[in-house]
């Protein structure tokens, strides 16, 4: 088993056994985005733990950590930073945003006006953000782990789909077993905990980590053949208006790299893309008018349904 592989899983052991009891799951997508080099959109009720984890992952990691907590008079700035005028200097001066972070939490993102979302999609998808004509490159590596609550509640606006499109994962965490729920009542929150967490994996093993799965692990022709089978299904289905797009068919493939390498291979099997397309692909998928009610996860996994899995 190589390295990489252990340093990854022994912080993952860490985080689900000793801090994130019971969000095994939403803890290994936000690994896969990491790995991946995506970013994470997680959709559930307050409470539940969703800023939680983003804090975990920063401190097991060891990377630096901005914090934007969305409100509907958040400006574009308050993101990305301003230039102000440097009096001894006679000369502005960037003064850096939250946003020039390795892994940045925006908390409720759908609480700030589609103007200041729309001001996350160059940092998003060119990893550089421009302020008054200027570029500057964000670190590496970058993540933005963006929560949001559900949409019906009150004051919030629907993310734009041109951003949902780059989040490479979306996904919720539910209410947790009632025993598991009872024990988290009966100890308290574990918020103040996280700030003594040691990080057991450094900027150097994510980078190689990140390396292996985009180079060392085979996807298969086969596996491309079923992406892409999957993706034209989206197309062609009469209650979609828009399916998959090309980036979400890439994304795809890095997302089953990355749930690949967790589960200790050098090779994609069929059941990585299977397994990982629906927090992957859903939130790209546009309803037709009419069928909002529709769910899209459900819809999605009738599509999965009907293609056959390569055997490879």
């Amino acid at each position: 088993m190589n390295r990489p592989h252990t340093t990854i899983t022994a912080m993952l052991d860490t985080l689900t056994k000793n801090y994130l009891q019971g969000k095994e799951e939403v803890v290994r997508l936000a690994t896969i985005a990491l790995l991946a080099g995506g970013h994470i959109l997680i959709e559930d009720l307050p409470g539940l733990g969703k800023t939680t984890v983003a804090l975990a992952l920063a401190a097991a990691t060891g990377l630096s950590f901005g914090r934007v907590q969305c409100t509907s008079d958040l400006l574009p700035s308050d993101i990305t930073g301003l230039s102000v005028f440097n009096r001894e200097e006679g000369r502005f001066t960037f003064l850096p945003g939250p946003v020039f972070s390795n892994i940045v939490l925006l908390d409720e993102i759908n609480r700030a006006m589609p103007r200041t979302q729309s001001a996350m999609l160059e940092a998003m998808e060119e990893r550089r953000v421009t302020v008054e004509g200027v570029t500057h490159a964000l670190p590496d590596p970058f993540m933005v782990f963006a929560t949001q609550n559900p949409s019906d509640q009150s004051g919030t606006f629907l993310l734009p789909e041109s951003q949902l499109d780059r989040f490479l994962i979306c996904t919720g965490i539910g209410y947790p077993p009632e025993a598991l729920e009872k024990a988290i009542i009966a100890g308290g929150g574990i918020r103040e905990r996280i700030s003594g967490i040691t990080p057991t994996v450094g900027v150097a093993d994510l980078q190689q980590a990140r390396i292996h799965v985009s180079q060392d692990v085979f996807l298969a022709d086969k596996l491309v053949g079923y992406i892409y089978e999957l993706v034209a299904a989206t197309r062609q289905h009469p209650l979609l208006l828009t399916g998959l797009s090309t980036r979400g068919a890439i994304n795809l493939a890095q997302a089953s790299r990355a749930a690949a390498f967790l589960a200790g291979r050098d090779f994609v099997a069929p059941e990585d893309v299977k397994g990982i397309a629906i927090p992957v692909c859903s939130h790209r998928l546009v309803l037709r008018p009419g069928q909002e009610a529709t769910d899209r996860r459900e819809l999605l996994r009738t599509i999965i349904a009907d293609i056959a899995l390569p055997l490879v």
